[in-house]
């Protein structure tokens, strides 16, 4: 089946076009690099991972680009802060990025182009818009797009341009000189900005003299540069990235080439934590290394991060982190299961080598409803759903060697779709004692055959041992009572 994604343009769910002469173009806002990414970070670039992963998996060439973004208003103020360069304060977070992803298990992108190696592509940007007279130099010495010139602007947000609140002064005031801003204060905004004393080291020649680009120019150079200025099949970033940043990415391309931008856009909801909105005041802008020292599996965390639907804000507490834990635990009991009935039992540490990656297989059998979940608009949430459905119906008992074989092999496609690895926590990184687990499966069990007096003393047991246990309808969840 094609692969749908929900296309904020269109506001629909719309099967990708995938070209026939050439690889998939896709393009992923990412990181700011001033410090460490947190975890509503994250669930961006896992989600556009997921994606990736089923898209390659369904036999599409994917060319995936993902920038850095390493000049901007925060990263300039860090590094004039800290005495630093730009280029060595930024490389230290660049480096913690990449281990980040790999402890989640991120693809890495076939590009990551850094602004700071894009400046010549940018002014030339500028340089095209100016001549076709959709920017100009300001008073200040910065140069502005002039959004009126640009009658499709606001139409991925469907914003018209007479509803906006602009500047009573003209486009070359203060208000869009920030590279964000709020959204119901847009005029034009700052495409080249102007040297300015706090701005350090950090500058360089233009015909407009010295100064640096604004953020919103740089996906546009980045992309134009990446795919040799074809129209990108898919572009992603996080919801609060929609306005006005990829509206301005689409005014500046649109109207520098003359040709379509982006075909299909694709957009990540917020993140909650414990349900309150991330940030520092509320000390829960948790990163990797956060939740590491909380003795956190970071499986588990990539688990929670994409359980349940992007389109949807994600409330990420403590409680659903020992779920995911519980819920990994369950499939690594329901693979050993598989790997012992093997003709020759491979043991689970050659798991994730043998069988999650990628497979070409056309029907995935018991699990092929968790495959077409994946396919229709990444409905992780349904994918995992028939996933439980089908280690909870016993119906590997009968199987015999090849149909285990079969099983694990689409097993291992799914879980690589999903990018989970099995058994990867350490007996330091769970927090989730084997014994407690084998407990509460053996209690789950019980109730699901209907054998309530064992279930219910079994989990008075898991209550003496200090462990609680909340059940839903396809599952349970464990955790330690406080």
């Amino acid at each position: 089946m094609p692969v749908k994604l929900y296309d904020t343009f269109s506001r629909s769910n719309q099967a990708l076009s995938i070209p026939k002469d050439r690889p998939f173009y896709f393009y992923c806002c990412g990181p700011t690099v001033y410090g460490p990414a947190h975890i509503g970070n994250f669930r961006t670039f896992l989600v556009q991972d997921v994606l990736r992963r089923v898209l390659e998996i369904d036999g599409t060439d994917v060319v995936h680009v993902r920038n850095i973004t390493d000049v901007d208003d925060k990263t300039i103020l860090r590094s004039q802060e800290q005495n630093q360069s730009l280029a060595e304060f930024t490389e230290q977070w660049i480096e913690r990025f990449h281990k980040d992803c790999k402890s989640l298990n991120l693809l890495s992108p076939t590009a990551e182009p850094k602004a700071l190696d894009h400046i010549d592509e940018q002014i030339q940007l500028i340089e095209k818009l100016v001549e076709k007279d959709n920017a100009y130099q300001g008073k200040d010495g910065s140069v502005y797009f002039r959004v009126q010139s640009c009658e499709a602007y606001g139409k991925l947000n469907r914003i018209k341009q007479d509803e906006l609140k602009t500047q009573s002064s003209n486009s070359a005031g203060q208000a869009n000189l920030a590279d964000e801003y709020d959204r119901e204060s847009i005029s034009d905004f700052a495409l080249w900005k102007a040297r300015k004393p706090e701005d350090g080291n950090n500058f360089w020649k233009s015909p407009w003299g010295e100064g640096r680009p604004g953020w919103h120019l740089e996906c546009s150079a980045m992309v134009h540069s990446s795919f040799n200025g074809a129209t990108i099949d898919l572009h992603g970033g996080g919801i609060d990235l929609c306005f006005p940043h990829h509206e301005n990415e689409i005014a500046q391309s649109e109207s520098a080439y003359e040709k379509p931008f982006c075909t299909h856009w694709f957009h990540s909801a917020h993140l909650k934590v414990e349900g309150e909105k991330m940030s520092k005041s509320l000390g829960n802008l948790y990163t990797l290394e956060d939740l590491e020292a909380k003795n956190y599996n970071l499986m588990a965390v990539r688990y929670t991060l994409i359980a349940s639907s992007y389109r949807q804000p994600l409330n990420f507490t403590f409680d659903s982190l020992h779920a995911s834990e519980s819920a990994l635990n369950k499939i690594e009991r329901f693979a050993e299961a598989l790997l012992e009935k093997l003709e020759q039992p491979v043991d689970t540490d050659s798991f994730n080598h043998n069988y999650v990656k990628t497979h070409a297989i056309k029907d995935h059998g018991l699990l092929q409803n968790a495959w077409e979940s994946l396919c229709n608009n990444l409905n992780t949430a349904a994918c995992l759903g028939s996933l439980f459905g089908v280690i909870g119906s016993n119906s590997i008992s009968k199987m015999d060697s090849a149909e285990a074989e079969e099983l694990l092999e689409s097993l291992g496609t799914i879980l690589y779709a999903l990018g989970i690895n099995l058994f990867t926590a350490t007996a330091k990184d769970s927090n989730i004692p084997k014994a407690i687990l084998e407990l509460a499966e053996a209690r789950w069990d019980a109730k699901q055959n209907k054998d309530y007096a064992k279930a219910d003393a079994l989990r008075k047991e898991l209550l003496s041992a200090g462990w609680e246990i909340k059940d839903s309808s396809a599952d349970y969840e464990i955790h330690p009572i406080d």
